[in-house]
């Protein structure tokens, strides 16, 4: 079992439970999924670059990215509807909670210039979104075979029904808020 999910069913469960006044266990909020996602716009001039992204989030997701695609032509970029422009991953069920873990406790400590993230990057349904400027923060990506440094985002979605109950979710779970004195 993933040490994250005996986490939540042990302890995160029970302290949630109290603090929100939930009667049942099950009305607490838990993770759905994880959405990491690396958009490759140079990809419309060298189709190399997306490869090596399907291939880095193949490597740090441990699942196979679906590569997405322009939902419509805009001619100041050189794009066309349908070009081959990003790919994505959906984590669940173990995987999610092993690739939470890896992010909280080794990915984001290796971030060049780390404050903490920002608590305002809800999106007011409890859902939170993060970005991160480089692959190479993941330890298994290994450094020497990466050509291009690309960025992606992580997008957290939960069952929690507003942006207090996604943020002590979160908290609990050991993601590193910034404390609400620091302005950056």
């Amino acid at each position: 079992m993933a040490r994250l999910l005996d986490k939540y069913r042990q302890e995160i469960v029970p302290r949630l439970q109290e603090a929100l006044g939930y009667k049942n266990p099950l009305a607490v909020p838990r993770l759905e999924k994880i959405v990491v996602s690396m958009g490759v716009g140079s990809a419309i001039q060298d189709p190399k670059k997306l490869e090596e992204a399907v291939q880095h989030l193949r490597t740090l997701s441990g699942q196979q990215p679906v590569i997405t695609t322009a939902k419509r032509s805009i001619s100041g970029f050189r794009l066309r509807k349908g070009m081959q422009i990003g790919c994505r991953v959906t984590l669940r069920g173990k995987r999610m909670y092993e690739f939470l873990d890896r992010l909280i406790t080794l990915v984001l400590p290796r971030v060049r210039d780390f404050r903490g993230l920002n608590p305002k990057a809800f999106d007011g349904h409890g859902n939170y979104s993060l970005g991160l400027t480089e692959q190479l923060v993941f330890p298994e990506i290994n450094p020497d075979h990466v050509r291009n440094v690309q960025g992606m985002n992580i997008t957290i979605v939960t069952t929690a029904r507003n942006d207090e109950e996604g943020f002590r979710l979160l908290s609990e779970f050991g993601m590193p808020f910034r404390k609400a004195t620091e302005r950056r």
